[in-house]
């Protein structure tokens, strides 16, 4: 299967550039695949969806940070109130207090609880055959304003209720579901999937996110048994996704409100747009960092589906398998679950035609396969070993990339060296073997990976058998047409399995770039080697004949051969070069810095708190590079090791906790407590004793299952309630012991800036997206 034999001598530079020239053209297309569409003005009709419209919610939304419980999330929660009144709907609010991970009380802080209020409004069918629910979470971190996560949804819903109501009436209800709580603890959709009477009989799902502040609208996640819904957001007006991205994310401990109504039995889709995903949770993501052709795709698949599934029998959409499917230029790709087995077999039975034949054609032979399988390894393992070296020499280089949460601000060109890298391996790979087991044998060798690996995949995730299986197969029938036809033709054949497989893996590529970060460039290197093994003869036209040479043609038909690895080389520095120059840190890029504040009220000492990586050079004033365990004094931070250094101390009330009643009977006694903070805090915290075993618990008037306690510390049980009422929360307990009970009661608030020792951050140092970014905590020992 060696494509200059296929093509034959003379012709082999047109070959070449015609086989190039149509592998980059289908490139582009795939590329485009994953792009989003432009963004839309407000002119278009009141039907559509219109980012510049919704882009006037995210302003009024992400004017400052809104965290559950604070005084900005009440004014975003009026503001959504008086918005969707002036579409014509009755929203109400869901005031409650919700649990999230009630039989998680073994995790860091134990088990989370909230006040709530969600906003819940319906635009009512003509006959509903059930019901539609458009998901996304109102609240920001701390430290941002959430311009993106989830400003973005929340307009986006906005704005798909508003052309909803200025066209028809859908059949089916439409329930808008505007969650509180998601960013501390879920609790938001928990609340509505366990307590609100709509959410009984389930439905289907459609929640809206944000990670970064660009990049397409990906649909990431689904409920188990997906196909015929996968069907309804393949008629979207340009659908992005991947089964293998759903498979993944089922593997990750990562959570969305989504979570909530999945687990609750709802059927459903997870969309959010990922890239440029340096602003996730920081104080950059503000409406003007927002891409807004990546707010429009949002809307654009929502208001879509939104109206497929308005008028149908959701009745009948229940499937018992999920779909397999992938991007592809103007359509999402999808087959049933049920065919991953007879591709990944049918793939591995191809290649092995494929190597039977080229052995009789006398183009490869039993041993020079076996080596040359055993070697194919090689790039497979290197590449992304490489990748994953090249991120730490980044680090290196620019220690501040240590903190960034995914990717640096401007990652594009990293992302082309680490694609170069992959590409410098295999070009290697394939000059060092190519003369001694031929081209042919490393084409077969590669594909037989692939193949072998779709096998794998269909075995541990499903999904995502088709990244290999099908360049695997692709590539093996195109080698067969190949080895039985001559010049042009074959050229063709090569060109089209080629091809095939650059639609397949090069919108992967680029979804996965953003989703997993450099931090695990790996995988990117590793796609980009599969795709490199499935081009191997498309890569052979490109390098000299010099088997039918001798002598000093022979070494200089070597050397020329090496062109390609010496170019992917140069690519590497380049981009590398390009990448160190564009991506600076400045007053609108800063470097990410994370520090917290502690004060223990029983001895009125404090200490600076840190979970830097890597300590950079502003928090080096406040905390050593030495990890310490903290959970001694703030057990609400569990196990985790932080830097830590000395602090002044500062006059802060600690959390105060009052025995309200306690009952006594043989051995247990049953306490009624009141936690109450004694200053403005986004949260607070108890934990009891190790040691004293705590058989049932109502927090806030919420009933929690007891499980398994961590006993790694001097505390066992405990809880985290965030916005908690200014009154305090009431906590009862039943605990087996008539002896003494300690307690540790914490709480914290945000913003360091009047703390005695605090130095404002210098221009071009910024904070962390992080839950604890700024945190201010306070905390007591009690005995009752």
């Amino acid at each position: 299967m060696s494509a200059p034999a296929l093509a034959g001598a003379t012709h082999r530079v047109p070959a070449a550039l015609a086989a190039v020239a149509a592998l980059l053209a289908i490139g582009a297309a795939a590329i485009w695949s994953v792009q989003p569409p432009a963004a839309r003005n407000a002119s278009v009709p009141a039907t559509e969806f219109s980012a510049a419209r919704a882009f006037d919610q995210v302003k009024a939304i992400a004017t400052e940070p809104h965290p559950v419980g604070s005084a900005a999330q009440d004014r975003v929660r009026d503001y959504l109130l008086s918005t969707l009144r002036g579409l014509g709907l009755t929203p109400e609010v869901q005031d409650t207090v919700s649990v999230q991970g009630a039989d998680l009380s073994s995790s860091a802080g134990g088990a989370g609880f909230a006040r709530v209020r969600n906003v819940i409004a319906t635009i009512p069918g003509t006959a509903s055959t059930g019901r539609i629910f458009l998901v996304a979470h109102t609240d920001s971190v701390q430290v941002g304003p959430g311009g993106n996560d989830d400003a973005a949804g929340t307009a986006a819903i906005l704005e798909t209720a508003r052309a909803l109501t200025s066209g028809p009436r859908l059949r089916n209800d439409v329930v808008l579901v505007l969650t509180d709580g998601e960013e501390a603890c879920l609790c938001g959709a928990k609340a509505f999937v366990d307590q609100n009477p709509l959410a009984k009989g389930g439905g289907i799902v459609i929640n809206l996110e944000a990670r970064g502040s660009s990049g397409p609208a990906i649909m990431f996640e689904t409920a188990k048994n997906n196909r015929r819904l996968v069907d309804i957001y393949g008629q979207a007006p340009k659908p992005v996704g991947t089964s293998f991205a759903v498979e993944i994310y089922r593997l990750l401990p990562n959570d969305t409100d989504f979570t909530a109504f999945r687990e609750a039995g709802f059927t459903g889709l997870n969309s959010a747009y990922i890239d440029g995903a340096a602003v996730y949770h920081a104080p950059t993501d503000t409406p003007t960092a927002m891409d807004k052709d990546s707010l429009q795709h949002h809307g654009d698949n929502a208001l879509a589906v939104t109206r497929a599934l308005g008028d149908r029998d959701l009745a009948g959409l229940k499937s018992g398998d999920d779909a397999t499917y992938f991007p592809a230029p103007g359509l999402l790709v999808r087959y049933p679950g049920e065919l991953v087995w007879p591709l990944a077999v049918l793939a591995l039975l191809a290649v092995i035609a494929l190597a039977w034949l080229a052995r009789r054609r006398t183009l490869t032979d039993s041993k020079r396969l076996v080596k040359a399988s055993a070697l194919a390894v090689v790039p497979i393992i290197v590449a992304p070993v490489l990748a994953q070296l090249y991120w730490a020499l980044l680090k290196l280089i620019r220690p501040g990339y240590a903190e960034m949460p995914i990717d640096p601000y401007r990652p594009e060109w990293y992302r082309l060296a680490v694609v170069a890298i992959a590409a410098l391996v295999v070009l290697a790979w394939f000059v060092w073997l190519r003369r001694v087991a031929g081209p042919a044998t490393l084409a077969i060798a590669g594909l037989g990976w692939l193949a072998v690996l779709g096998v794998v995949l269909a075995a541990v995730t499903p999904g995502g058998s088709y990244l290999a299986a099908l360049p695997a197969l692709a590539g093996a029938l195109a080698g067969i047409v190949a080895v039985l036809t001559r010049g042009w033709w074959s050229v063709l054949a090569v060109t089209i399995g080629g091809a095939i497989a650059v639609l397949i893996l090069l919108p992967t590529v680029i979804m996965l770039f953003p989703a997993l970060g450099l931090k695990l460039g790996a995988t990117g290197a590793f796609l980009t080697v599969l795709l490199g093994l499935a081009l191997l003869p498309v890569v052979d036209l490109i390098h000299p004949r010099a088997e039918s040479q001798h002598g000093l043609d022979a070494l200089r038909g070597r050397r020329r051969g090496m062109l390609p690895t010496f170019a992917a080389l140069l690519a590497v520095v380049v981009c590398t070069v390009a990448g160190l120059s564009v991506d600076r840190f400045d007053t609108e890029h800063p470097a990410l810095t994370h520090l917290m504040y502690a004060l223990d009220a029983d001895n009125n000492t404090a200490q600076w708190l840190s979970d830097e990586p890597v300590v950079q050079k502003w928090t080096s004033h406040y905390v050593s590079g030495d990890l310490h365990k903290v959970n001694t004094t703030l057990p609400a931070f569990g196990p985790e090791e932080l830097r830590t250094g000395p602090a002044q101390s500062a006059s802060l009330p600690a959390p105060k906790l009052t025995l309200l009643s306690d009952t006594r009977s043989g051995d247990s006694r049953v306490l009624r407590l009141r936690l109450q903070p004694q200053r403005t805090v986004r949260l607070t915290t108890l934990h009891v004793a190790a040691g004293v075993k705590v058989t049932a618990a109502t927090i806030g008037g919420r009933a929690m299952t007891i499980g398994k306690v961590a006993d790694d510390g001097p505390w066992g049980f405990g809880f985290v309630f965030h916005a908690p009422p200014a009154d305090g929360v009431e906590v009862t307990l039943t605990v087996q012991t008539a002896g003494q009970v300690k307690f540790r009661a914490m709480d914290g608030s945000d913003g360091l800036t009047a703390l005695p020792g605090f130095t404002a951050r210098p221009a071009g140092v910024g904070i962390v997206g992080s839950h604890s970014s700024e945190m201010l905590a306070v905390a007591a020992t009690y005995d009752f």
